[in-house]
């Protein structure tokens, strides 16, 4: 996306939700990206935590 494509999406969205209700919405979209990040961050921990115990349970098996 360019320059001319991003101010036809802002003019558009400053004409569907009008000017006082943006921030309320960038307040929203920040609030969903902060959850799913921290979701993300979750699912990862967890992943990382199953992978350390599979390997901890081969380690005694191989000696």
């Amino acid at each position: 996306m360019h320059g001319p494509e991003i101010w036809f999406i802002l003019a558009i969205v400053v004409l569907l939700f009008g000017g006082k209700k943006i921030p309320e919405l960038m307040r929203g979209i920040g609030k969903g990206i902060r959850e799913f990040n921290a979701a993300k961050a979750n699912i990862q921990d967890e992943f990382d935590k199953g992978i350390k115990e599979e390997d901890a349970k081969k380690l005694p098996e191989s000696k």
